[in-house]
C-alpha cells in the first residue's frame, strides 16, 4: 500500500489545517498531543486535539476498506516520512514539549510519529523499539541466577 502524490498531497493539506487552529501566537495554546487516527474501513484520516476535537479529516483511497495486518505500521512509516518533510510542525503555536501521536479506532497510542521541543526534534524512535522484551529478558536472567 503506497500512498500516491495525490494522498500525500491531502495529508499535508490536513496538516496545514491544523496550523490554522494554532497560528503563530505570543501566547501558545496549551495543547501536548496532535492525534493522527485512521480508520481502515472508511479510509479516513482524522486529526485530534488534546480534547478530541477534529482539526482536519481526509479520505485517503489507498486506505478504503484496507484489511492488511499490516495496515498501522505502514500508516505510521507514511506519515513520519510526510511530517519528516513537512516543516508544519515549526509553525504550530503549542506550547512545547509536544507530540505528533498514531492511536487506532479506540484512541490507544500506536506510535509517537513527532516529538517536538524548543531546540529538539526527534523523528523516529528506533533507539527505544524492543526495549521492553530487552529488560524483559535481564530480569528473568538476574532472578535465574
Amino acid at each position: 500500500m503506497k500512498l500516491n502524490h495525490s494522498s500525500q498531497k491531502r495529508i499535508e493539506d490536513a496538516l496545514r489545517k491544523v496550523v490554522d487552529f494554532y497560528p503563530p501566537t505570543d501566547e501558545p495554546a496549551v495543547v501536548t498531543d496532535i492525534y493522527f487516527k485512521p480508520n481502515p474501513t472508511l479510509g479516513e484520516l482524522e486529526l485530534l486535539n488534546d480534547d478530541e476535537k477534529r482539526l482536519a479529516c481526509v479520505i485517503i483511497d489507498e486506505w478504503v476498506n484496507n484489511d492488511d495486518d499490516t495496515f498501522y505500521e505502514q500508516v505510521e512509516r507514511d506519515l513520519r516520512e510526510i511530517l519528516h518533510r513537512s516543516d508544519v510542525y515549526r509553525k504550530l503555536s503549542i506550547l512545547k514539549p509536544y507530540s505528533f501521536v498514531l492511536v487506532d479506532e479506540d484512541k490507544e497510542t500506536l506510535a509517537e510519529l513527532l516529538m517536538v521541543d524548543d531546540d529538539l526534534v526527534i523523528v523516529h524512535n528506533g533507539l527505544l523499539q524492543g526495549l521492553d522484551k530487552e529488560l524483559d529478558d535481564f530480569m528473568r536472567h538476574l532472578l535465574d541466577d
